[in-house]
């Protein structure tokens, strides 16, 4: 029956394809994402746009999702990526990854962090399935906002430095953590609760304490911590640099998120350019400062902790967060040529790669599967079945099994989204 499809699939693909022409590479369009906590220089500044000082970049995404799907252009014309994948699976798809997956699995994107994001945890994707159906049957909507899960799908997800940049990765290792408890003054009490239940038992009665004693403990600690950035006394590798960070230029009043304890209890890692970090299921994290490129699992299955305005669920945070101390695991990535840098990822959803050329050096490859290359720096020419130049700023989509050759006559850096 499978094979029957297959085929149908195929035939009606022959037909639709003559619109490309013969092309195998495409230059890509993404979509530029304005959320609040983006900066206003750098993705302008790298895609070539006019900055706008009352509307943030936050985020370039490229990939397929629905809501907001790149654009193929090719001398035939434009088509949406998702549409083209929707119509004609195995000619963009091959049929590999439509048979694992049915859709392009992931989504690629560069992000720009001026203020630090929600605390967050991603689910399994064993446990997606559960609680999307769980969902569906309780009736709630797709959009209401106390709705968790938004498909059936995991969100592990991998970053790559392009500047310094910090982010919280998983509770602190246990002598750590119990050094912050036993040492900030308004924790003074806290450390019996780890003791006695371990991380779940300290995260459970922090993140289930009454607002009016989470105002009482915090409160006095952000006023400190305040004063001791003015004065100069912190860095951004200590907690209360962040914290402070979240009340600049504003009085220090009403309920403060609890969140904040997240910040002391969890590890705050400083990756340099070119330095990877990848997050699974279960690990709680947030993205606190800087510039990346970041690959995700295609999902928008989100069990927010703290540091945002919008829906906290505790009973599913709780449910779906490793509770264990976290050795952090910064990625220098593995050599595969004299080009390309490959991060490995413990995941069948997708795989990323640094291309760094010198002017006039060379690099070949064959797409195992729908490709995305994004150029950070300098140019790219791309040759196979047609040739595509991309320059800063641009992308470029190479179809399944296509035998291609990069070169670069100035020197080049890119990324490259692939499925293993």
């Amino acid at each position: 029956m499978r094979c029957a499809i297959l085929q149908i699939l195929y035939l009606a693909c022959k037909t639709y394809t003559m619109s490309f022409g013969q092309d195998k590479i495409f230059t890509l369009k993404g979509k530029v994402q304005h959320y609040a906590w983006g900066g206003y220089d750098f993705i302008a500044t790298w895609l070539g746009n006019e900055k706008n000082p009352e509307k943030p970049n936050a985020e370039y995404w490229m990939g397929a999702h629905p809501s907001a799907s790149s654009v193929l252009v090719s001398n035939a014309g434009e088509h949406l990526l998702h549409d083209a994948i929707k119509q004609q699976p195995l000619h963009f798809l091959g049929s590999r990854v439509f048979e694992q997956f049915g859709e392009l699995p992931y989504l690629f994107k560069i992000l720009d962090v001026r203020d630090m994001l929600s605390i967050q945890v991603h689910p399994s994707k064993t446990e997606a399935v559960k609680g999307y159906e769980a969902e569906e049957a309780a009736a709630v909507l797709l959009n209401a906002p106390h709705r968790n899960y938004k498909d059936k799908n995991h969100k592990p997800e991998v970053m790559v430095a392009l500047s310094e940049f910090w982010l919280l990765h998983g509770f602190l290792e246990e002598n750590a953590l119990l050094n912050v408890l036993q040492t900030v003054p308004e924790f003074t009490g806290l450390d019996s609760y780890f003791l006695q239940g371990g991380y779940k038992g300290l995260y459970k009665h922090i993140m289930e304490l009454p607002q009016q004693q989470v105002n009482r403990l915090l409160g006095p600690l952000v006023q400190r911590e305040v004063a001791a950035k003015a004065d100069g006394t912190l860095t951004k590798h200590q907690p209360g640099w962040w914290a402070s960070k979240l009340f600049e230029a504003q009085e220090i009043s009403g309920d403060i998120d609890r969140g904040i304890f997240s910040i002391y209890f969890f590890n705050i890692v400083k990756a340099m350019p070119g330095e990877a970090v990848f997050q699974g299921a279960g690990i709680p994290h947030a993205y606190l400062e800087g510039q990346n490129v970041e690959l995700m699992a295609n999902s928008d299955n989100v069990l927010r902790g703290g540091l945002t305005p919008k829906h906290v669920d505790v009973p599913e945070l709780l449910k779906h967060t490793i509770f264990e101390g976290t050795k952090v695991n910064i990625l220098g990535g593995e050599k595969i040529s004299g080009g390309e840098t490959v991060y490995p990822c413990p995941v069948p959803d997708f795989g990323i790669s640094k291309i760094a050329l010198a002017a006039g050096q060379q690099l070949g490859g064959t797409a195992t599967s729908l490709e995305i290359i994004v150029v950070m720096e300098g140019s790219l020419q791309i040759a196979g079945t047609n040739a595509v130049e991309a320059h800063t700023g641009q992308a470029l989509a190479i179809l399944p099994g296509e035998e291609y050759t990069i070169t670069s006559a100035l020197g080049a850096l890119a990324y490259k989204a692939f499925v293993p």
